[in-house]
């Protein structure tokens, strides 16, 4: 292990549209933000083909090219970027006090500031087919990706809420849905659920889950299965909908960030401030309600501002980047 540490003003963690606004912001505010990408550098949207919902792009964009652009625009400002994982946190309780983190269990860094942008993962199959189809017509947001399919047959995964959400907000824009349940029943809310069975283009099928999702560059098509009776049947379809939940990538942050009992990040009421005296969190890591890239970029602006007047109220660093002792 590393015997100096390395003294920042901010550290930024996570590389989404989150993570590079509050680097954008808070560059531009003298705070000289570093950023580690952590394993997905550019996040999510780096597994999209085309973003048509953010502003500012009438002609759309495809999302490694948008994460590229938010990258440059924060190194632009000052932004340090840099490839690696933090491995280990230790936050300080006190107001003022400095934040020890790891990254690849190695490099120690202190940090009077702290951005979490780490996200939240969506939860897939684990077919092959489904894994190898991803970004060919496989999704894990209809909100983001839906629009693409105006007036074809989709299908989605799922009995929660969330399915039940997105199978009626793609029934008003596909020709049919057909939704599966692995179960006889469905955990979505009443309501949700009367929601269902009250759209007359989503065909409703329990017991039933994905055998095979078929189609070489895209989706063409997909065999399903009923758990009870084994009979298989293929339909065809140009969009696969998994709705089956998301994971908040907060597993390090445990025991010291307030979370709820999914693992999200608990912020007080409209900031970005969590628990602990200047680690604050933006993006999917502490929103389960909208996980949209543009919501995700405004909580980011509002964590570094966040961030800049914690450090104004503290006192900022003196001298950043400097090696000390542990």
């Amino acid at each position: 292990m590393s015997d100096t540490i390395e003294r920042l003003k901010c550290l930024i963690i996570g590389s989404g549209p989150a993570g590079y606004t509050a680097a954008i912001y808070a560059a531009r505010a003298d705070m000289q933000p570093v950023i580690y990408t952590g394993m997905e550098p550019g996040g999510q949207l780096t597994t999209t083909t085309e973003v048509d919902n953010f502003p500012g792009y009438p002609e759309g964009i495809d999302g490694p090219t948008m994460m590229v652009q938010l990258q440059q625009q924060a190194e632009r400002f000052g932004t340090e970027v840099r490839i690696g994982m933090v491995t280990e946190v230790n936050f300080s309780t006190e107001e003022g006090g400095i934040h020890r983190i790891t990254v690849d269990g190695d490099k120690q860094i202190e940090a009077q500031s702290v951005i979490i942008s780490t996200g939240a993962s969506a939860k897939y199959l684990g077919l092959p087919s489904e894994q190898r189809l991803r970004g060919g017509g496989v999704s894990a947001c209809a909100v983001c990706d839906g629009f693409f399919y105006k007036g074809q047959d989709v299908a989605i995964v799922g009995g929660g809420d969330t399915a039940a959400e997105e199978a009626t907000y793609l029934a008003k824009i596909c020709k049919k849905v057909t939704m599966l349940v692995r179960k006889d029943y469905m955990k979505a809310s009443k309501a949700m659920q009367h929601r269902v069975t009250s759209t007359p283009n989503i065909d409703l099928r329990y017991n039933t889950e994905i055998d095979e999702v078929l189609g070489e560059n895209v989706v063409e098509g997909l065999r399903m299965v009923n758990n009870q009776t084994g009979e298989k049947e293929e339909i065809e379809i140009t969009g696969l909908f998994i709705a089956i939940g998301h994971k908040p990538n907060t597993d390090i942050f445990k025991g010291q960030v307030d979370m709820d009992d999914t693992g999200y990040i608990i912020t007080k009421g409209k900031s970005t401030h969590t628990n602990i005296p200047g680690v604050f969190a933006s993006g999917d890591v502490q929103d389960k309600e909208y996980r949209q890239a543009v919501t995700a970029a405004g909580t980011g602006c509002m964590a570094a501002l966040d961030a800049e007047r914690y450090l104004a109220e503290v006192g900022a660093i003196e001298e950043v980047s400097t090696q000390t002792n542990w």
